[in-house]
């Protein structure tokens, strides 16, 4: 015997039982009436005890029958209710979204959004956990987050919401100080600041106009494991850092940094939703990604 209950078999007995007809419990649940009646006798080989008497006009339970229906008709009941409760929420927009997003990017691009959408879907709640670290969706049990990086080979479904450019910056008091490097390789020359989650490992990667290309890997005092730490030190003038345009572009437009190598590139990043692969998605899910995407979609300038 199998170790799992034959829960067709007792969802078919629940429904003749309810309808007190082979025929019309066929009908219902759109089977053959032969489907019907093997599923019955299926139950009663395992159980081993008859639960219909059964003639060519009447269908009455016998006391197995009867002890049985009851709890085969709570059992279609829950299973009924649990099936229409997963199809409401892959249909209708309820329940919780738990999110990864990197710290500064969600505490000041993706917070600020996130009361016009709780208030389009009220029946809907997200947890938003905020890390630079790399957040295993899967293992973890998150529904989505969000990646601002050139993402690397995954079975994560990866949908790019819009660009996001990095710039190599130095307050004007550190160049005056230590002059303006103009090649990447310079850089090794130079007090750097570090960032702890770099997809390089370390190594800063630059492209020109020409198709050259030049890695360097800089060093300096200060390292960390979110990008907006290095604001104070950068601004100071204490050393050059190499950051995301939500990072460092209002700093650039105060002029409180300078754009340094601006005939070098390094390779140009993106935001990306990503989530766990498989679907269909819940509709909390899919409205959330696509109130992200209309949000981020239009991009950046600078």
């Amino acid at each position: 015997m199998s170790k799992l209950p034959d829960f067709e078999a007792l969802a078919i007995f629940a429904k003749v039982v309810e309808l007190r007809s082979f025929a019309a419990a066929a009908t219902e649940l759109a089977l053959s009436k032969a489907t019907v009646s093997k599923a019955v006798s299926r139950l009663e080989d395992r159980l081993g005890a008859r639960l219909f008497n059964r003639t060519s006009r009447r269908l009455a339970l016998t006391d197995a029958g009867q002890k049985l229906s009851e709890r085969a008709a709570r059992l279609l009941a829950d299973g009924e209710a649990a099936e229409n409760e997963a199809l409401a929420q892959s249909v209708t927009p309820r329940g919780l979204v738990r999110l990864a997003v990197p710290m500064t990017f969600g505490v000041k691009s993706v917070a600020p959004l996130l009361p016009e959408f709780l208030e389009k879907y009220p029946e809907v709640s997200i947890d938003l956990h905020l890390s630079d670290a790399t957040v295993d969706l899967i293992g973890e049990g998150f529904d989505a987050g969000l990646r601002i990086a050139r993402l690397p080979d995954s079975s994560l479904i990866a949908r790019r919401l819009c660009a996001m450019p990095r710039y190599t910056v130095a307050a004007p008091s550190y160049l005056k100080r230590y002059g303006r490097p103009t090649h990447p390789m310079h850089l090794a020359e130079h007090k750097c600041f570090g960032y702890a989650h770099l997809s390089t490992a370390g190594v800063w990667h630059y492209t020109n106009a020409a198709g050259e290309q030049a890695s360097v890997r800089p060093s300096g005092q200060l390292r960390v494991n979110n990008g907006e730490a290095l604001l104070p030190a950068v601004i100071a003038g204490l050393g050059i850092a190499d950051l995301p345009d939500f990072i460092i572009g209002e700093s650039i437009a105060r002029g409180e940094v300078e754009v340094i190598l601006k005939g070098w590139k390094q390779p140009e990043g993106a935001v990306h939703l990503v989530m766990p692969p498989g679907g269909p998605r819940p509709a909390r899910v899919e409205v959330l990604a696509d109130f992200l995407a209309k949000h981020f979609g239009k991009g950046r300038k600078r």
